[in-house]
């Protein structure tokens, strides 16, 4: 989400050092650069995790948005490499790349979401099962066979089907439990794939992959990089790099 147009600060944290505290007045957001980060509250003198951050992620927009107090507290769980920015480099940039914004209210919509199935669980009536979601097992299950259309791991055997109609590609995301279609996260220890990476669709005219607004690093389809948003038709044997996980299109 940094931009070289702008400046900022980089700001570097311990294991177990606070970055800031429910009820404190702030008027800086961070994103992560390294490490890790646990936002949480004290509800009975104990620590409740709301979520995990980690490289990408950025927390603590609310107070640079409305100017009110944390609704959290933050502290890194690892040594943590973070970029502050204040209320008016965050108007800047996001007058000046419209995808930040996009990105932002992408999050924020799935937060607000994930508020409102947690108010509804706690109706006085007992709140149903939440649909499975939809993560996709790597590799067939004994007995399954494979998927027509499907992504396969360059070099390995784990496949991932892809549903008749959209399938995005990327990693958990611990703030908003998102679980992509194609979760990539046990392949990308170094998490180069971005939580909201591609996504491949099927048209009238056959399989398309377009690359998501925010995606953090580059998506190829043999080795030609994709234009954020452009469609690329995708034929059978295609490979796709997303970030340093190697796929190979099937159909």
């Amino acid at each position: 989400m940094t931009s070289q147009a702008f400046q900022h600060i980089i700001v570097r944290y311990a294991v177990g050092d606070r970055i800031f505290t429910e009820g404190d007045l702030g008027a800086t957001m961070y994103i992560v650069q390294s490490g890790k980060v646990r936002l949480f509250r004290i509800s009975a003198e104990h620590k409740r995790t709301d979520a995990v951050l980690e490289k990408g992620d950025f927390f603590g927009e609310a107070s640079v948005i409305d100017g009110l107090s944390r609704t959290s507290s933050a502290e890194a769980i690892e040594d943590a490499e973070l970029v502050e920015i204040n209320a008016t480099t965050f108007d800047r940039m996001i007058k000046a790349n419209i995808e930040i914004a996009v990105r932002m209210l992408r999050k924020l919509s799935l937060r607000l979401r994930d508020a409102e199935r947690r108010l509804d669980d706690l109706g006085p009536a007992p709140a149903p099962l939440a649909p499975a979601p939809r993560v996709l097992a790597l590799g067939a299950a004994a007995g399954e066979g494979r998927s027509a259309v499907r992504l396969e791991v360059e070099g390995e055997s784990m496949t991932f089907p892809l549903s008749d109609s959209d399938s995005l590609i990327g990693r958990y995301d611990p703030i908003t439990d998102l679980k992509p279609d194609v979760d990539l996260s046990s392949l990308d220890l170094k998490r180069t794939v971005s939580r909201s990476h591609a996504r491949i669709f099927r048209t009238s005219e056959g399989r398309f992959i377009a690359e998501e607004v925010g995606a953090m690093n580059s998506t190829l389809v043999n080795g030609t990089r994709l234009v954020t948003g452009r469609p690329h038709r995708l034929a059978d044997g295609d490979r796709i790099t997303l970030g340093a996980v190697k796929l190979v299109f099937r159909s």
